[in-house]
């Protein structure tokens, strides 16, 4: 386990070096080490930026499909597929319009609230079905999502906010700059949280009646990790927009190869989510250079065939 930990670290890094030349504005090392300043203003400005917000974004994605795999007792639930980035989106909206001038962390705030609620919503009726197939559980977290956009949609274009909800439903690290990512880092602490109360959410992941006869707070860990994930959801959906599937494919991919124990895999979870974002981040910038294609797509597509692979494994599903 210590050298794979030791392999990822040194890709991550290597990956993270090369993230920072690439891009329209030409970045030289012969130019860095000369102290050049423009050079340097694009780094500060824009590069280092733009790797920082990847890197969170998949640890915190990742981390949060895993903790909603376990609470749902489901693999193939994210938040994604569980309608709660759909209800961060919403939240986003309800901010814009009774709160005009909201700062963006009044905006996470609201979004904070609406994906909560949403995350219950969906668990409650969950609670309601009495067969939960595994592909059914997943399906019906699409339905909700798919309803949920639908009213969001209607009211956006009652308040011709219809550009302004195009901004998030559609991830991007484009327009991440120095000054307007940094609320991504709300989301840290609550991944440290996830760490801290990862054996208890292991436990939940076996059945409530278990972790009951444990001795374990079953709602109160349910609770909290409800929190972790809205979170997380919320400060990405308002900072970058909406990121599909790593949520979902990086804890299965890892349960496949190192198995169940959350506690002892988060950590590679954390960091296989964030090269897979970083490399497809890299794809996106590379793959029609000098333009760039939204990371949403990239994911989506890389994302979508994983996915289908996952559902052929009936034997994993089931």
């Amino acid at each position: 386990m210590k050298k794979l930990y030791l392999f990822l670290f040194i890709s991550l890094f290597v990956l993270s070096c090369i993230s920072i030349f690439i891009g329209v504005s030409s970045v030289s090392m012969g130019d860095l080490l000369s102290g050049d300043q423009r050079t340097l203003q694009t780094l500060l400005v824009s590069r280092i930026p733009r790797l920082l917000s990847v890197l969170v974004t998949g640890i915190g994605m990742s981390i949060s499909g895993v903790i909603m795999q376990q609470l749902t007792r489901n693999r193939f639930v994210s938040p994604a597929t569980a309608a709660t980035m759909n209800f961060a989106s919403l939240g986003i909206l309800v901010a814009m319009l009774f709160f005009t001038n909201a700062s963006i962390s009044q905006r996470i705030g609201v979004s904070f609230i609406f994906a909560l609620g949403g995350s219950f919503l969906f668990l409650g009726i969950l609670k309601q079905i009495k067969l939960q197939n595994t592909l059914l559980i997943p399906l019906l977290g699409l339905m909700l999502g798919n309803v949920v956009n639908s009213v969001t949609t209607f009211i956006a274009y009652q308040y011709n906010l219809v550009q302004n909800i195009s901004s998030w439903s559609q991830g991007s690290f484009t327009n991440v700059l120095r000054g307007n990512y940094e609320f991504l880092f709300i989301g840290v602490p609550f991944v440290v949280l996830a760490f801290v109360f990862s054996k208890k959410i292991t436990i939940l992941g076996i059945g409530e009646d278990f972790a009951k006869n444990l001795g374990l707070n079953y709602r109160l860990i349910m609770m909290i990790g409800l929190v972790i994930v809205s979170v997380i959801s919320s400060s990405v959906v308002v900072t970058v927009g909406v990121i599909p599937f790593v949520g979902l494919i990086i804890p299965n991919l890892v349960s496949m190869w190192l198995g169940d124990n959350l506690h002892e895999n988060l950590g590679i979870i954390a960091l296989i989510g964030a090269l897979f974002l970083l490399v497809s981040d890299m794809i996106g910038r590379l793959i029609i250079f000098p333009f760039e294609m939204p990371i949403s797509l990239i994911i989506g597509i890389l994302g979508a065939v994983i996915f289908l692979c996952l559902l052929r494994r009936k034997s994993y599903a089931n």
